[in-house]
């Protein structure tokens, strides 16, 4: 009888271990999977800024895309009018690396492509504060949360068309992020001008901007500024 009554205790006593093994078990796994879920979070708090491709628009003024060319245009001295022009490039480049959509600011009434001949009709734009009529314009400005905005210095500013679209298209709170290609004038007024034809629109200080006669080769460094900026579409691994 002693026998069986110790025997009868072994067993509760193993049971009794067992029992408690596996709720140490189950405590321990479910600490580590608390742990884990907490090491995931935190890294997702410190990826790199991502936007989806869709909310992105790549809009560019271009004189290649705006003049109807001359038989005798030469290519070795009129190459920003020939097809893809230097802001025509750009904007390509910048297309690729944020995968956003790419719109053409186009006007209804075309422009030389005799320098001398755009830039006189340039400037008397500029002396009237014209607004060239576009032939269209973009389908619906809302779903975008981004906007690159690319453009030629036309007479130390902006092009007048671009301003066309810029108040045909309100840009308030979306992130605007400029590039340029110019001459000796640089920048210029451009920027003032944007900001003022889009006064609600958080307009970038990271602006890129080249030489004209630098813009085709000009593709590393523009890829480099568009990734600086962190945002491209999800999937691109440039």
């Amino acid at each position: 009888m002693k026998k069986i009554l110790s025997l009868l205790l072994t067993i509760a006593i193993v049971f009794s271990l067992t029992a408690c093994g596996q709720s140490k078990g189950q405590e321990d796994a479910s600490s580590l999977s608390v742990d884990l879920s907490g090491e995931t979070q935190s890294e997702s708090q410190t990826s790199p800024k991502r936007m989806n491709g869709s909310n992105i628009l790549v809009a560019y003024f271009s004189w290649a895309d705006n003049a109807i060319l001359a038989e005798d245009v030469d290519a070795v001295t009129s190459p920003s009018v020939i097809p893809p022009g230097n802001v025509q490039q750009l904007a390509g480049w910048v297309q690729e690396e944020t995968g956003g959509e790419l719109f053409s600011i186009r006007v209804t009434d075309p422009y030389p492509s005799d320098w001398d001949a755009c830039l006189e009709r340039a400037n008397e734009e500029r002396g009237d504060d014209a607004r060239p009529e576009l032939q269209e314009n973009v389908g619906n400005i809302d779903q975008y949360d981004t906007v690159f905005l690319g453009y030629p210095n036309w007479w130390y500013g902006a092009p007048m068309a671009l301003l066309s679209f810029l108040e045909q298209n309100d840009l308030s709170g979306k992130d605007v992020y400029l590039f340029c290609s110019h001459g000796t004038g640089g920048l210029a007024n451009s920027v003032e001008q944007i900001a003022a034809a889009s006064p609600e629109a958080v307009i970038s200080d990271s602006i890129f901007d080249c030489y004209e006669e630098e813009a085709a080769s000009s593709e590393e460094e523009i890829r480099s500024w568009v990734n600086g900026l962190g945002v491209f579409a999800p999937g691109n691994n440039k």
